[in-house]
């Protein structure tokens, strides 16, 4: 064997052989008949004895070899360099000689590539084949005779890039799961400025450990004004970072185009890109991915290097994949500070939890007790209108003053408290027998500055609506389709009565139609119904849509 592999790499004037080993070098050189095809493989290619010795490589393999080492002679794992064997087989030769079938398994060398190779027998009787038996496939030599094996053909496959790319997806997974694992005791007694460094910190480690990228910018879009804010700036020039920029294709760089279409762009020649307005100095290319949540564009994210073409598509996935975990972290402490209830600076939520239902119930009874009051006692109507008054002005302080001790959000950002001028001071009564239905409405609508009232039943809310002063009236009710007393069409018959326009918006479970009430109450006007559970726009959009339709 060590013969063919020298004829096969220098020239001779003659070969001779022992009349012993003509029958062996004969068999073995039908195996190496190919040796030009073999030597240009991209695969690695050895031939080794039942004591690891390389008997005949290729052009491939002895690329991977550590300089110095003599192949041929040589034992396959030192001229590796000594590789880690990771499985899954740990004894990959001596499993082939042992059994006489295949086997696999997965190197790592000291300069972190990876080799997959895979372990044929050859046996006298030639090379072992997979052959079907009735329970399934066995390894067997191409004869009928017993197999004798003498060598095993190896290849070898470089693996490096994919296994490092997994183990890189991995490590931006684990980094992402470590950005947003923050514990509601970490950030209760942090205030705004904190959180965010905090954030920073998180966000910084890994683009810099995991993804080896330092220069750094995100943006957070204001939805309303469509600014893009910049909230982090890691080697960037000052002048781009204090650089006013919208979210629009036109005229706004790569991050203004990133954030109106929410399409990555990967930029390899600065000074070629249009789109491109410097950033970090002597920037020659860029890699932006948008922040995304529940699809929608809430950020940038911008990476930018002194080499052109120094971003792949690889990388561009994986900012992609990260860019998810900023955004999801980025919600997480938003979602954080909502929760939690500092006892320095109690939540407009927590307020409203434990007083907006009670004060509610306070109104209810109030006008069941005037509606039933069969008296004509003037003073005890007044005094009843006062209990109404005074619940009310009592509700609006309470508003007022929890609005003031509200928690800063920890959005990295300026203040994204999203204004809805439209509903601001809106009267809104919701109508449900479910106690948590009307909390939520409290939790979701107090914070557009709305004057929220709740009702259990259908004649309750007509009480409501009855009992309000003469310059007083709801501009939006919302009522459940099916109500303990009577259904969401009967609710709006008996309004219509003394209200023109009556503004109801309906609302129902997917499917739940009782006596075709949506039908009938859309032909009296009913002009919306919503279907639970809907989102908070969903909500949002409905009711700014019937005020400006109950306003025209």
């Amino acid at each position: 064997m060590k013969a063919l592999a020298l004829v096969a790499r220098h020239n001779y004037a003659a070969v001779y052989v022992d009349a012993e080993y003509f029958a062996d070098v004969t068999n073995v050189g039908q195996l190496l008949q190919n040796d030009r095809i073999l030597r240009s493989m991209a695969d690695g290619v050895v031939m080794l004895d039942r004591e690891n010795t390389v008997m005949w490589f290729n052009d491939s393999f002895e690329a991977w070899c550590k300089d110095g080492q003599q192949v041929i002679g040589g034992n396959f794992y030192r001229v590796l360099g000594g590789p880690e064997i990771l499985g899954p087989d740990f004894c990959p030769f001596h499993s082939a000689f042992a059994t006489g079938a295949c086997s696999v398994s997965t190197l790592r060398t000291e300069d972190n590539r990876y080799f997959k190779i895979h372990a044929t027998p050859v046996s006298k009787n030639g090379p072992i084949e997979d052959v079907a038996t009735k329970d399934g496939f066995s390894s067997r030599p191409a004869k009928s005779e017993p197999a004798k094996t003498e060598h095993l053909i190896v290849t070898v496959h470089d693996v490096s890039d994919e296994v490092l790319q997994q183990q890189k997806l991995a490590a931006i997974h684990q980094a992402g799961t470590d950005l947003a694992d923050l514990l509601p005791d970490e950030v209760a007694t942090l205030d705004y400025t904190e959180r965010v460094d905090l954030l920073k910190e998180n966000i910084l480690h890994c683009m810099q450990d995991v993804l080896q990228l330092d220069v750094i910018e995100i943006r957070m879009l204001d939805q309303q004004t469509r600014k893009l804010e910049p909230v982090m700036a890691v080697g960037m020039a000052p002048v781009a970072v204090e650089r006013e920029l919208l979210a629009d294709s036109s005229g706004n760089g790569v991050t203004g185009f990133v954030a109106s279409t929410g399409k990555s762009y990967l930029c390899g020649h600065t000074t070629e890109d249009p789109l491109y307005l410097e950033g970090a100095e002597g920037a020659r290319s860029s890699l932006t991915v948008p922040l995304m949540l529940h699809d929608v564009v809430i950020g940038t994210l911008n990476v930018e290097s002194p080499e052109s073409n120094a971003f792949t598509e690889s990388d561009l996935q994986f900012l992609e994949i990260f860019a998810r975990s900023v955004a999801a972290a980025i919600n997480t402490l938003d979602l954080l500070a909502a929760e939690k209830a500092s006892t320095a600076a109690a939540s407009v939520e927590a307020i409203h939890s434990a007083v907006a239902l009670p004060i509610d119930i306070i109104l209810n009874d109030a006008v069941n007790v005037m509606e039933s009051y069969i008296g004509h006692d003037e003073p005890v109507l007044e005094r009843l209108h006062r209990i109404l008054q005074n619940a009310r002005d009592i509700k609006m302080m309470i508003h007022e003053v929890g609005q003031s001790m509200a928690p800063v959000t920890a959005q990295v950002g300026p203040d994204t408290d999203e204004k809805r001028p439209i509903l601001a001071g809106k009267r809104i009564l919701v109508v449900d027998d479910d106690d948590s239905v009307r909390a939520a409405a409290h939790e979701l609508l107090d914070r557009y500055h709305c004057v929220l009232e709740t009702a259990h039943n259908g004649n309750e809310a007509t009480y409501m609506v009855r009992n309000l002063s003469e310059n007083e009236r709801y501009d939006i009710i919302l009522a459940d389709i099916r109500l303990p007393d009577m259904s969401g069409y009967d609710l709006f018959m008996k309004l219509k009565e003394f209200l023109d326009p009556v503004p109801l918006v309906l609302m129902t479970g997917f499917g739940y139609d009782p006596g075709h009430s949506i039908v009938k109450a859309r032909r009296e006007g009913v002009r919306s119904v919503l279907y639970k559970p809907f989102r908070l726009d969903q909500l949002i959009s409905t009711i700014e849509d019937n005020l400006q339709a109950f306003q025209a």
